[in-house]
């Protein structure tokens, strides 16, 4: 009830010398009230009826240097933020004390909404903007408002398929409750061109080997792609754990497979612009679980095997059909290829007792006719673990193959000799040819390129 209306009521009641009930019912109030008005009416006028905190801030008003520093720090460093977990940080690290409410008035008022913020929310600030821009007087602030209005929608450019078979392939993880009682994460790969799932794989995690089992079924069943489009997160992960252990970098193993077979990886941060396998998770979270249910998939394993079946299945529904005289894949590799380029390096010496390090073990180098090979300690050494868990190593430009000391012997050499069986002869190995890919400089100075790797080297260097 506005304040022109009570003036109004008791305005006609004074003039017309009208019926008080009727004013008190018309205003909600008692009849003591309504004389409590007219006799303010009658010695101030008008101006009884204005509310004594009109044009007053309430005590509980932040200072203008304070809300223009909450739009300020939104803008320059919580960007991310939702509204509340903005005031959160603000208490916590900008010591500015404000409610959620009163944050996300704020940021409201400048046209800043949530990440998280609903079609509603978007809805009501789209057309106060618009409000605005009917009301703008200059063309400053209507290209303001127009901007602003462009970024409340979040635009991203609609882009055509690639034209060919293979010129584009994206490449992501997404977590869910697959199957059983536990979340496993399904790496995928889907063709831009056509739609087509070209690999798949379930996993405990985000792994390496989760994205070198989709690479491999590229590899076995389409060929060599031209190009990979992925997630950057595989980079801001191992950055998050601070590892020197190169193995453990995700992003520069998979970079380096990629560049040894000539395919372009390209990443983004931004989810729109990985569309078609995004939009291929939402599908297969609605069916793919039902699915495996149906077909009895309780372990990783039996998912792993199902999902042979289910990509022919699904392919056939939903992808466009593959013309082959537009397909861009080169000629597959041979397995002997694909089982060593898909693996893990990792650099490494030799120690004291002429043997390697590595995962929690010791390992001899062994030639191709199957005796040790003795190098001095300190030695650069290049650890080859393949993708069916074969591990070599190369040293000065010779690759070996790596035989695990056992902790204990077979049988002693003091007691129950008679018995002993003889010692094995040495046997020959299959040691791959020395090749580019596995030359040590070669690598490093792949590692050395890798932007996040130089970050992390400045870090290093600036905490020293």
């Amino acid at each position: 009830m506005t304040e022109e209306y009570r003036y109004d009521v008791i305005k006609k009641l004074v003039d017309t010398d009208g019926n008080k009930k009727n004013a008190a019912k018309k205003l909600g109030c008692t009849t003591r009230h309504i004389n409590r008005m007219v006799k303010g009416y009658k010695s101030l006028g008008k101006a009884f009826f204005i509310h004594g905190n009109r044009g007053r801030k309430p005590v509980s008003t932040l200072p203008p240097e304070t809300r223009k520093s909450i739009q300020d720090l939104y803008l320059t460093k919580y960007a991310e933020a939702n509204h509340t977990h903005y005031a959160e940080l603000l208490q916590k690290h900008e010591e500015i004390n404000a409610s959620p409410s009163t944050v996300r008035n704020i940021l409201m008022d400048s046209g800043r909404l949530s990440p998280k913020a609903r079609r509603t929310t978007k809805a009501r600030a789209r057309k106060a903007l618009e409000a605005k821009r009917q009301a703008a007087t200059s063309k400053r602030e209507l290209d303001r408002i127009t901007t602003e209005l462009l970024l409340l929608d979040d635009p991203h450019p609609r882009r055509p398929r690639c034209a060919n078979f293979g010129e584009m392939i994206q490449m992501d993880a997404s977590v869910h409750l697959w199957f059983g009682d536990t979340k496993t994460q399904l790496h995928a790969a889907v063709d831009d061109s056509t739609g087509c799932i070209v690999g798949a794989y379930f996993d405990y995690q985000e792994t390496l080997k989760g994205y070198y089992n989709v690479f491999r079924q590229i590899l076995q069943n389409h060929g060599i792609p031209y190009m990979f489009y992925t997630d950057r997160r595989t980079v801001f992960e191992y950055k998050l754990k601070g590892s020197p252990s190169i193995e453990e970098d995700t992003f520069t193993q998979f970079g380096y497979a990629c560049k040894q077979l000539g395919v372009e990886i390209v990443t983004t941060s931004i989810p729109q612009a990985k569309g078609r396998v995004e939009r291929l998770f939402q599908t297969l979270q609605s069916r793919l679980p039902l699915e495996l249910r149906l077909a009895g998939a309780t372990t990783i394993e039996q998912a792993n095997a199902f999902l042979d079946s289910y990509i022919q299945e699904y392919n056939a529904r939903f992808a466009l059909p593959v013309n082959h005289t537009k397909s861009v894949f080169e000629t597959q590799p041979g397995n002997e290829t694909i089982n060593l380029t898909l693996a893990v390096l990792a650099n490494r010496k030799v120690d004291s007792g002429h043997s390697i390090r590595f995962d929690n073990s010791f390992y001899t180098p062994v030639t191709s006719n199957g005796f040790p090979a003795y190098y001095r300690k300190g030695t650069d050494a290049l650890v080859i673990k393949a993708f069916d868990g074969s591990l070599f190593a190369s040293i000065n430009e010779t690759v070996y193959a790596l035989d695990l000391i056992p902790t204990h012997e077979r049988a002693s050499r003091n007691f129950a000799a008679q018995h002993a069986a003889p010692a094995p002869k040495p046997k020959k190995r299959h040691v791959p040819s020395m090749s580019h890919p596995w030359k040590r400089n070669s690598f490093v100075q792949y590692v050395n390129t890798q932007p996040h790797r130089q970050d992390q080297l400045l870090d290093s260097v600036a905490h020293v």
